[in-house]
């Protein structure tokens, strides 16, 4: 990574984690992705059952792998052999001791925003988890809160479309079409300012670039 960024980085990430906490978030800052698995690990006890949406940044750090090598508990949707084991195992998820995510990005006071296709991941957010770990790098921590949704919309939510080979303008152009597509990414979109149970939802940033 460029020396310059990652200086940002450093120097801005402590203020992010510090504002997430006013808002009742349990925030850490990370300078390495080592040091951001040890803390995801340290923060999900052992006799949590754990399960997550799907997140780029989750898989980069490695964790659901060093997870079942230490014997956690995993509702994992991607062992299901058919549609309605995957469906019940979507359902266990939003009921396990920590549920995993990153953000699709944070305004610099503190606020995460989410996008959602089917709103499993952004469900679990709001309620149902003991606790909800997100995991972000700080290339998803922009300004304000329009900046954050601006973030969400035009440049997560197309990449995530591409990924998922879905057939909506983002998709097909790259670019939001503000659409009302079958395969809409964002048919959820979620704005979390507080945690209303504090400590519940737990934030840890990376100083590195991560995810989409």
């Amino acid at each position: 990574m460029n020396q310059f960024k990652k200086k940002m980085y450093d120097l801005s990430g402590p203020k992010t984690a510090e504002a997430l906490n006013k808002r009742r978030f349990e925030a850490y800052y990370c300078s390495t992705a080592e040091e951001a698995v040890a803390k995801v690990l340290e923060l999900i006890p052992m006799d949590h059952t754990v399960s997550w949406g799907g997140a780029m940044t989750v898989d980069q750090l490695g964790i659901k792998q060093k997870l079942a090598r230490r014997g956690q508990p995993l509702i994992d949707r991607d062992t299901a052999r058919t549609p309605e084991e995957r469906d019940a195992l979507l359902h266990q998820a939003l009921s396990c001791g920590t549920f995993l995510m990153s953000s699709n990005a944070i305004s610099k006071d503190g606020q995460l925003v989410n996008i959602d296709g089917m709103g499993n991941r952004v469900a679990a957010m709001c309620f149902g988890p003991r606790q909800v770990v997100v995991i972000a790098g700080m290339n998803k921590v922009l300004g304000t809160l329009d900046d954050a949704v601006a973030r969400a919309r035009n440049i997560a939510a197309p990449a995530n479309a591409q990924r998922f080979g879905l057939k909506t303008p983002c998709g097909l152009t790259g670019q939001c079409g503000d659409c009302t597509s079958p395969d809409c990414i964002c048919a959820q979109m979620v704005i979390t300012r507080f945690s209303k149970i504090k400590g519940r939802i737990k934030v840890v940033l990376v100083g590195e670039d991560m995810g989409l």
